[in-house]
């Protein structure tokens, strides 16, 4: 497979809405041996990447943007069925993304691929508020809370969704862990907010939930919330 070609063609079906196009290509990555795994890795990742991209820059209509996110949705879907489904791993993830169609496309395709991989996954998607999030962690004990793809605005949710996981400490353990959407466009934002575990693209996520397991953020990474209460409580004081 030509990856940097099957990308431009997918793209250019996408981008106008052409559904017809767009199967024959996955069909012809089926028919050359290409796996599921693989054509989501390689193919429709990078191609949602560029979608997000062109359109942020303002390059794409709002048109372009809403055929080619639905379409790859259903690329999407029909590539999950195909899945190889590892031995479980005993690992229980809950997750959740931003509120955007390209944040919950995003997610879904991290969300299939990580059970695939052996994860028990409780996908949430976007727009649910921190204390809904909180009652669920502390129900759920997951080993995982995973935020990935998330919004510009969703940053200081998150924030002070880790800062208040810590300071409550309801699921003792649990790892917390960040990536896609604005963590890939803002250098050093996971580690600044206290995330146990950061990564930037499906591949690289299952990578390092491996690689990564026992990693835990360190006391100086978790003092952002501390250090923002200890330096209001003066102002306070004085008022």
């Amino acid at each position: 497979m030509n990856q940097e070609l099957m990308i431009e063609q997918l793209f250019s079906t996408l981008i106008c809405g052409n559904r017809v196009g767009a199967r024959r290509l996955s069909d012809a990555a089926h028919d050359a041996g290409v796996s599921p795994e693989t054509l989501t890795h390689d193919v429709y990742w990078p191609a949602l990447e560029m979608i997000e991209k062109l359109y942020r820059a303002d390059q794409l209509t709002c048109l372009a943007h809403h055929y080619a996110t639905r379409l790859l949705r259903s690329l999407v879907d029909q590539a999950q069925t195909g899945y190889e489904q590892k031995e479980r791993r005993g690992s229980k993830v809950l997750m959740f993304c931003g509120p955007g169609e390209t944040d919950e496309l995003a997610a879904q395709i991290v969300a299939d691929l990580s059970e695939a991989d052996g994860y028990e996954i409780f996908f949430g998607g976007g727009g649910v508020a921190n204390d809904e999030i909180l009652a669920e962690v502390g129900e759920q004990q997951p080993d995982i809370l995973l935020m990935f793809s998330s919004a510009p605005s969703d940053a200081p949710n998150i924030r002070q969704l880790i800062d208040t996981v810590h300071g409550v400490d309801s699921c003792p353990g649990m790892q917390i862990v960040v990536g896609g959407g604005v963590f890939n466009r803002a250098e050093g934002l996971a580690e600044e907010i206290g995330a146990d575990v950061w990564a930037k693209s499906p591949r690289e996520l299952l990578e390092k939930l491996v690689d990564w397991k026992d990693r835990r953020a360190t006391a100086e990474q978790r003092t952002v919330g501390r250090n923002r209460r200890v330096t209001s409580a003066p102002a306070a004081e004085a008022a």
